[in-house]
């Protein structure tokens, strides 16, 4: 026991994560509860609701923040939907699409020293490439940050009792073939071959069903309305992960959570969805040749709408050009232009801040 304070001490000096194990702390996982959900924490759910990434290779800022998130809201006691920037942590943490992701602990050491803003400073525009990228002045003003993290060892007990004592994890898993079919149920790989890895944040476990809680980011149309179940599967976990044990924790969550800024959200039109002369439909075909993947297709003329709270006006962009400025909600504007690739912009404003959203369209006529 002394060597293991011991040990600790030095790693803490050092900055080095320490690997929490059920070895370290006893008998201390004997009255373990038989069920633990963040999504019921008596009765209320604290978690925020499932992203989609796509079409970019960021599951590792998603799962951070899908933690983060929750913890927010837990720690304030109010559900006051915090939603922040997954694609400022992980850019400004040094990921890249064409290295295919960013290391977790980059991003974790950056939650420390730096912090992450809202959506608002930073929205993320759903592209399949690297592109020029800042944040909106005044960010660091609007951060949320971390004391540390660290890794759980690999083990039933060490995992649900980090998830009772420090809340969602963020655990890397292997992908088989079989995990892109899932709708529901209890997830346990048992054809296909195996096609990479993937970072989810797990919330919860149910002894009853043998199973793990996880909040996916593939957006609310996979699984069960963007989470699934997980059964107690050792071997799912990577190891070795960005040199961890595939299991981290994050603590001391503290910062602005609540600034006051406004919020802005493009609900129209919005990505894999096609516009035919206003009437909106799913897209068929994510991927087809000459088209940029995740873009939103309009044929014909098209209203952007826009969900925004706390605003006084909205600015609306095409390619970097003003073109409309709206003070009245709701916030629209009349989209007509010639065919191709477009970026649309948009800018809140209250009497301190502003917000932005973005979106690239592919007009076909």
């Amino acid at each position: 026991m002394k060597r293991t304070i011991v040990v600790l001490v030095i790693m803490i000096l050092a900055n080095i994560p320490s690997v929490i194990s059920v070895t370290e702390n006893g008998d201390q996982f004997a009255d373990l509860p038989d069920y633990f959900n963040w999504r019921d924490i008596n009765g209320t759910d604290f978690t925020t609701p499932a992203k989609d990434q796509s079409p970019a290779p960021t599951c590792e800022t998603y799962a951070l923040v899908a933690a983060l998130e929750t913890l927010m809201q837990y720690q304030v006691g109010s559900l006051f939907e915090p939603d922040l920037s997954e694609a400022h942590l992980y850019f400004y943490a040094g990921g890249t699409y064409e290295a295919g992701g960013v290391n977790v602990q980059d991003a974790a050491n950056y939650l420390v020293e730096y912090g992450v803003p809202d959506e608002g400073c930073f929205p993320d525009p759903h592209r399949p490439y690297d592109y020029p990228f800042e944040s909106l002045p005044g960010w660091k003003n609007r951060t949320v940050k971390i004391q540390s993290w660290g890794w759980i060892e690999n083990n039933e007990d060490s995992i649900k009792n980090a998830l009772i004592e420090y809340g969602p994890l963020i655990i890397c898993i292997h992908i088989y073939e079989d995990f892109y079919q899932y709708r529901d149920g209890v997830y346990k790989h048992t054809s296909g071959e195996r096609v990479g890895g993937h970072l989810v944040a797990l919330v919860g476990y149910d002894d009853n069903k043998q199973c793990w809680i996880v909040k996916n980011s593939w957006g609310s149309r996979w699984g069960e309305d963007g989470w699934f179940k997980m059964a107690y599967d050792q071997d799912i976990f990577i190891p070795r992960c960005y040199g961890g044990t595939g299991i981290m924790y994050i603590d001391g969550v503290y910062g602005n959570f609540m600034p006051d800024i406004p919020k802005i959200q493009i609900e129209q039109p919005k990505i894999y969805h096609t516009y035919l002369f206003g009437f909106e439909f799913p897209s068929l075909f994510r991927k087809l040749p000459g088209l940029q993947n995740a873009a939103p297709r309009i044929v014909g003329k098209h209203t952007v709408k826009i969900n925004a709270t706390n605003t006084n006006k909205v600015e609306f962009y095409l390619d970097g050009e003003l073109q409309f400025i709206d003070e009245e909600p709701p916030y629209e504007w009349e989209l007509d232009t010639t065919s191709g690739l477009h970026t649309i912009e948009t800018l809140a404003y209250n009497e301190q801040n502003m917000s932005k959203d973005i979106v690239d369209v592919f007009v076909l006529v």
